[in-house]
């Protein structure tokens, strides 16, 4: 990671209003001068945007605009925690702060950075055309959450005999990252939780797949970085998308085989984060 040359400044803290009267808390960070590009982070389960703000800090010393928001049920958006009024709310919810960083930042490309979770979000609303953007990344996305056929079986069903249930999500906080430090920050977040409803774990369960059946027309230059031993998402899954998509000929991929599922917050992070300069370099140079 890069060393600042001054304190990055406060994110402005806003909401946006959601068409069925909910808020999604969202921080914008404008870059200084004209930026080269907004990027939009979509966070990943259980997590929210403030645990972006290392990430954010070197986006904005490269001279990028930075939006976050929390997901609906995350953070500080409303929302039953882990629950979701409809299987795609988050896809339609990062439709709205795409729209709020368009119209903040008339003109600029516009990036998706999505990590687990968030990458599934990000690559349903690209692979579904939902809004027109210039780039993608995605980091340990949540193509397959290593279910079973039963436990799939079940999520068949369950939205529709127990839509408003939320159980524990099963994720195992030790294997996010080598560095206990982050784990316990992680551990001790009072706005870190462990629900997920019906709805968002029939989206986990199935939508990877339709990002999948499109990887071959896949629409937009995509930088795919994932941890060879994440044991929170399935690798091949990512694996087999980069397969997929090499007939479009847009997507770059990188391995980093010892790394677990948090990749950005790992001890030995520096390669992934010169992998994510080198590309954005490229795509999105400098003036």
């Amino acid at each position: 990671m890069s060393e600042l040359s001054e304190p990055l400044p406060l994110p402005q803290r806003v909401s946006l209003s959601t068409p069925d009267g909910e808020t999604l808390a969202l921080r914008r960070l404008p870059a200084p001068g004209k930026p080269r590009a907004v990027v939009v982070v979509v966070h990943g389960l259980g997590e929210h945007a403030g645990r972006y703000h290392a990430l954010a800090e070197d986006l904005h010393e490269w001279g990028f605009a930075v939006w976050a928001h929390d997901h609906h049920g995350h953070g500080e958006s409303t929302g039953a925690r882990g629950g979701l009024p409809s299987e795609l709310r988050l896809v339609d919810d990062l439709a709205l702060v795409i729209d709020d960083a368009r119209s903040q930042n008339p003109g600029l490309a516009l990036v998706l950075l999505g990590h687990s979770l968030g990458g599934l979000v990000a690559a349903s609303l690209v692979g579904r055309g939902v809004r027109p953007v210039d780039g993608l990344v995605l980091s340990s996305p949540g193509l397959d959450p290593g279910l079973n056929g039963v436990q799939k079986a079940l999520l068949a069903v369950l939205p529709r005999i127990a839509p408003n249930l939320r159980v524990g999500n099963g994720l195992d906080d030790n294997y996010l990252s080598h560095d206990a430090a982050v784990v316990q920050a992680y551990r001790d977040d009072p706005l870190t939780h462990d629900r997920i409803g019906s709805r968002l774990a029939r989206f986990l369960a199935y939508e990877g797949a339709s990002v999948q059946q499109r990887a071959a027309d896949w629409p937009v230059p995509t930088l795919l970085l994932y941890a060879g031993d994440d044991r929170l998402v399935v690798p091949a899954a990512s694996r087999a998308f980069a397969a997929a998509a090499a007939p479009s000929g847009m997507v770059e991929a990188h391995c980093f085989e010892s790394l677990y599922h948090e990749i950005f917050n790992e001890l030995e992070a520096e390669p992934v984060f010169t992998a994510l300069r080198r590309w954005l370099d490229r795509r999105f140079p400098p003036a």
